[in-house]
């Protein structure tokens, strides 16, 4: 599932795409169409994300919220330049197309993908934690969550109520960062610890959403390692079970929990 940083990428790129100019938005698929139509031919006034919503804010107050889900993606295409081409024939099922004057882009296999108003808006973001990226998140909001609850901390950083936007791998690498156990009791983290945490974790996101992709691993630990694949981030411990560890060389361990796979290191992480 996308994390934080790639709903932010996309908010930008939807700006600068297709903001403060009229949209064509259909929706090939079908499944879209009667909401695609109420947004269709109006402008783009902003395009924003909150953890893993995206929302893109059209003149006259409708909004369309999509959440990609496991399997949600967005693919760009170049318009034709010449007045009598046709568009690219929709491939697939294209939930919703959005086609501006240079660019246009395909929507497939989103969670969520509705038109809803600003009081909606506001119904999805208060059931929401703060997102790291966002300059109003209030790291408190989610400390008090913490340290309250006995759930493993490992368990509420991927917890959107408590922060929004953290996925699994940067959930298995913040704690490695900071030598946390992911099996840890929430309040019997620190506050101080968490706070430290929750800097670098804002910091990371930050590379993320400026580079589009996940960087964790600090130079001095970067020794030519390959990635789990092809694709893959280079990572401290997420997807290298049975690899050892980058920093003492102990087997990174991997166990379910609460039904996402989570991994660590025995001996850097306490």
């Amino acid at each position: 599932m996308p994390e934080g940083h790639t709903l932010h990428r996309l908010a930008r790129l939807h700006q600068r795409r297709f903001g403060r100019a009229p949209v064509a938005v259909s929706s090939p698929q079908g499944r879209f169409a009667d909401s695609a139509a109420l947004v269709h031919g109006r402008v783009l006034r902003r395009a924003d994300a909150w953890g893993k919503h995206l929302f893109h804010h059209y003149a006259g107050g409708p909004i369309v919220h999509v959440h990609l889900g496991l399997y949600g993606t967005f693919t760009e295409w170049p318009v034709p330049a010449g007045p009598d081409d046709a568009l690219p024939e929709a491939v697939g099922q294209v939930r919703m197309r959005m086609v501006g004057a240079d660019f246009g882009t395909d929507l497939r296999g989103p969670t969520v993908c509705e038109v809803i108003d600003e009081g909606q808006v506001a119904d999805v973001v208060a059931k929401l934690g703060p997102d790291p990226l966002r300059g109003d998140a209030d790291l408190s909001w989610a400390w008090v969550r913490i340290a309250k609850s006995r759930r493993p901390i490992g368990a509420l950083l991927m917890d959107q109520t408590v922060i929004a936007g953290v996925g699994n791998v940067y959930r298995s690498e913040l704690l490695f960062r900071h030598g946390i156990d992911p099996f840890r009791p929430g309040r019997d983290v620190g506050e101080a610890e968490f706070g430290e945490a929750w800097t670098d974790l804002v910091a990371l996101m930050k590379v993320g959403l400026s580079r589009g992709k996940i960087v964790v691993v600090r130079r001095e630990h970067d020794r030519g390692a390959p990635s789990y694949r092809p694709g893959r981030p280079r990572t401290y411990v997420y997807r290298r079970a049975g690899e050892p560890c980058r920093v003492c060389g102990e087997p990174v361990r991997t166990a379910v929990l609460e039904g996402r796979n989570v991994f660590w290191c025995p001996t850097c992480q306490t």
